[in-house]
């Protein structure tokens, strides 16, 4: 089968690659149907530390499960399913808890699994895992499904992590995909004032769609006198951290208002003061998403069109081309890359 392969920075290309086959008896396999590209793969792309270093390539994805395990009991061939960007044992303590994304027998697909920017997929623990879908492999709603499988659900964590009341003013840091379904979870969760703060006009476009009330395009202390004037000097009740640089970091402690949240979902690769969050009650939330606790939920809204966080994909790429959507994201002339085997 052919598959995404990372060879180093820069270095993309599509590989014949073993054909992906059941291992184990809770395993399944998956033949692709949509796949996403996602920020954290273009830190790998880019030779920036994280968890995408490669080969395979890609973490979110929707198919049709083609074989499975004598252990599986909850799939059957032929069914449309969609997958967490982690596979998870659903038993341990942290899958109790309700966050199968620190599973202790678990992994990131494209790093501990095979990766979902391919024909198909291994999918471990797939009971536990997979979450099959009431449509066809050729349904106009599978880039809606694909985005939940990342950035719609650690959108939607970022939002309930914190608890978000009815008529809270929130900032979302970040123009991403992962910060515009911010602006679409917090939007839908009540929020009565949503400023998304970033620069590039067709994810503004977006953002402003999903509910975003007010755009801000500056940055640093430009971009805090702004939200400050526009809340009478008090701050926001929730800040998301869409982004994970300092800078963002700086800016989400900068505008949370006293006794507020931050709901770090960004994959931080800076810090909070501590002391700072302690003096002024700030409490931080967020943290890796455990996507697969909010996929059933998120699922039946897609399909009742109570939910369409579809535009955060303006391009489509097949799987051979994959290379120039990673390119397009690199650019920025694409807000979220949508890749067809």
């Amino acid at each position: 089968m052919r598959a995404a392969i990372l060879r180093g920075a820069g270095d993309l290309g599509v590989d014949t690659v073993p054909d992906a086959a059941v291992e184990t008896p809770t395993d399944a396999v998956v033949r692709v149907v949509a796949a996403g590209i996602c920020g954290t793969d273009l830190r790998g792309y880019a030779g920036q530390p994280g968890p995408v270093q490669g080969p395979r390539c890609g973490h979110e994805f929707v198919g049709v499960v083609t074989e499975t395990g004598t252990d599986v009991r909850t799939l059957r061939r032929g069914d449309l399913v969609v997958s967490p960007f982690m596979f998870s044992d659903g038993v341990c303590g942290p899958c109790g808890r309700g966050v199968p994304s620190s599973c202790r027998s678990g992994g990131m697909f494209g790093v501990d699994a095979g990766g979902g920017q391919a024909e198909a997929v291994r999918v471990p623990f797939a009971d536990t895992t997979l979450v099959p879908v009431r449509a066809s492999p050729d349904d106009e709603r599978v880039p809606a499904l694909l985005a939940l499988a990342d950035v719609m659900a650690t959108g939607t964590h970022a939002i309930a992590s914190a608890g978000l009341h009815r008529g809270a003013a929130v900032a979302v840091v970040g123009d991403g995909a992962v910060g515009l379904c911010a602006v679409l979870a917090a939007h839908r969760a009540g929020a009565e004032r949503v400023f998304l703060l970033g620069r590039h006009p067709r994810r503004l476009e977006i953002g402003k769609a999903f509910g975003a009330t007010d755009l801000v395009t500056t940055r640093g202390e430009e971009a805090h006198a702004a939200i400050a004037e526009a809340t009478g000097g008090v701050g926001v009740d929730l800040v998301v951290d869409a982004v994970g640089e300092q800078a963002a970091l700086d800016t989400a402690m900068a505008v949370v208002a006293d006794g507020g949240a931050l709901a770090l979902v960004g994959g931080p690769h800076g810090g909070v003061n501590a002391m700072l969050c302690f003096l002024r009650n700030i409490r931080v939330a967020g943290g890796l998403a455990p996507s697969r606790a909010y996929l059933p939920a998120l699922v039946d809204q897609v399909l009742s069109g109570a939910l369409d966080p579809s535009p955060v994909f303006d391009l489509a790429v097949s799987l051979d081309d994959v290379a120039s959507g990673y390119r397009a994201m690199a650019d920025r002339s694409a807000t979220k890359v949508l890749v067809r085997p």
